[in-house]
């Protein structure tokens, strides 16, 4: 396995920001756009996720990292509420809730997969690194 020294290079922050891509996307081509209350939260939701990835990983202990791993996952259930709501008000069209309600939903099972991993790791984090 490859040692991983950026956020940059985790497949769960590539994941959220192609989702924030798909997001803002969404806002320049649908009634999203014009929905600013909604649109400020998918906004929120959607860059929390990457955004809480970036953060855990550089406080370097695995308790740290899983707790913002934790809000991330979150993020990612309620950008998914989200979707919801845009398609119930018809915003979004069925393939385009389709579209991000799985990215959602991979990201989160993504998220939590790599949340046990940290949680069943001998290593505790760069932090706790005796050997620099």
């Amino acid at each position: 396995m490859s040692s991983i020294n950026k956020f940059e290079d985790l497949d769960v922050w590539k994941r959220a920001r192609i989702i924030c891509s798909y997001v803002e996307d969404l806002f320049q081509t649908t009634e999203i756009g014009n929905n600013y209350r909604l649109r400020n939260q998918m906004e929120g939701s959607s860059g929390s996720i990457m955004d809480n990835i970036a953060e855990g990983f550089d406080r370097d202990g695995n308790k740290e990292f899983h707790n913002f791993l934790s809000y991330s996952k979150g993020s990612a259930a309620e950008l998914k509420s989200q979707t919801y709501r845009a398609f119930d008000k018809k915003l979004i069209t069925k393939e385009q809730f389709d579209e991000l309600s799985e990215m959602c939903e991979v990201e989160k099972n993504k998220i939590g997969a790599f949340m046990y991993y940290l949680r069943n790791s001998k290593i505790k984090g760069q932090k706790f690194n005796t050997n620099k």
